[in-house]
């Protein structure tokens, strides 16, 4: 008989070095995975780094058979979340667990005995840990992850489901696009018509990022970034330490034609950004708890610079300020950025993730010939 699951919450550094390493274990026979620079986990996990956990409220566990860990769970309360949608509600996140319900089970309880005891009464995941990270468990598009989206395996769908009161509470989606899908049929010609008579309709202007603007730009962009998604399910905006770190990051990865603003009557209104898919790069540099960062950043270099093993983008940012919403600008900024990563590396590009609910986007990318090819599912269970 198999041992008993004991799920103990992290406590030492030795715990916490096994729920930070569990993936490499998990995962390690997958070739769909990639890992990410241990530096970049370190910091989405860290209490002290990431600045969530100003006000989020958690803790970490992992799942033992034996002295084997065979699972891991995040169990917190996102005390802005509640406050912004004036509810009650606890998340899980960071799920991982081996193809066995037993230890499904043990974990999704122990996060529900976690945010009862809080009194929250329904439990929502996975989500690790904001709107602004990794949302979703994914369930459909298992091929070529890109970077910061998440991903797990096929089995996670089927013990979520499996476990005693878990529903669909909310599925987000991400378009594929690339070149030959825009240039058949005409519909290069037909959109850029389209485009120009929104443009002149509504008197709509774009501008594109600069080197000598980006500092700039990237202030713009803060400003808009809460804006512009206010309204979308389960977003909560960005505290100025988060806005800061999101430019940061942004900035190792952001060229200029990647970014480009609505202006209407010399207000800026909208915005979209690409960047680079780094998970092409990652594959091959393979990230290493054992290997020391340095040298993880040079095969980096190596396979993003010198190999240019890049040829995809994602576009995790196409938003318009309320007030001028459903004025065509969404589909105005998409057709600009498109034209000048035409001219880049880029080959293909994601969008994504996109509510299901969010019919207006998800015709926009329609029209530019996108086709759905992944989807994340947010789980809700009443405590």
């Amino acid at each position: 008989m198999a041992e008993p699951v004991v799920v103990r919450k992290v406590e030492s550094k030795a715990d916490y070095n096994v729920f930070f390493e569990f993936p490499w274990r998990i995962y390690k026979d997958d070739p769909n995975w990639v890992p990410v620079l241990k530096s970049m986990r370190h910091e989405m996990l860290s209490k002290t780094d990431n600045p969530a956990w100003e006000y989020l409220e958690g803790a970490y566990f992992v799942a033992w058979r034996g002295d084997q860990p065979v699972g891991t769970i995040a169990a917190f309360i996102n005390h802005r979340h509640n406050e912004h949608w004036k509810t009650r509600v606890g998340w899980f996140g960071a799920f991982e667990s081996i193809d066995d319900q037993t230890v499904a089970d043990a974990l999704l309880k122990t996060a529900e005995e976690y945010v009862r005891a809080k009194g929250y009464p329904t439990l929502l995941g996975p989500q690790t840990f904001t709107t602004h990270e990794e949302v979703g468990l994914l369930i459909e598009g298992f091929e070529q992850p890109l970077m910061l989206m998440p991903y797990q395996h096929r089995y996670y769908q089927k013990l979520i489901e499996s476990a005693t009161g878990y529903n669909k509470s909310m599925d987000v989606k991400s378009y594929y696009y690339d070149w030959t899908m825009v240039e058949r049929d005409g519909l290069a010609e037909r959109l850029k018509k389209v485009v120009d008579w929104r443009m002149k309709k509504g008197g709509i202007t774009i501008r594109m990022a600069t080197k000598q603007t980006l500092k700039d730009d990237f202030t713009l962009l803060k400003e808009l970034y809460n804006e512009c998604w206010d309204a979308n399910w389960g977003f909560v905006p960005l505290t100025e330490r988060e806005r800061d770190g999101m430019i940061k990051s942004l900035g190792m990865l952001v060229e200029p034609e990647m970014l480009h603003f609505a202006y209407v009557d010399g207000k800026p209104v909208g915005m979209v950004l690409a960047v680079g898919d780094m998970n092409q790069v990652f594959k091959y540099a393979y990230p290493r708890p054992s290997e020391p960062e340095p040298l993880t950043l040079i095969k980096v270099l190596w396979h993003w610079k010198v190999k240019n093993k890049m040829n995809r983008a994602r576009v995790p940012m196409l938003g318009v300020v309320p007030e001028h919403r459903n004025k065509g600008i969404d589909l105005v900024l998409i057709y600009h950025l498109m034209v000048q990563l035409r001219k880049t590396y880029v080959k293909a590009a994601d969008s994504g993730w996109i509510l299901e609910t969010n019919q207006d986007m998800a015709g926009t990318l329609i029209s530019f010939g996108m086709e759905e090819y992944r989807a994340y599912r947010i789980f809700e269970k009443a405590l």
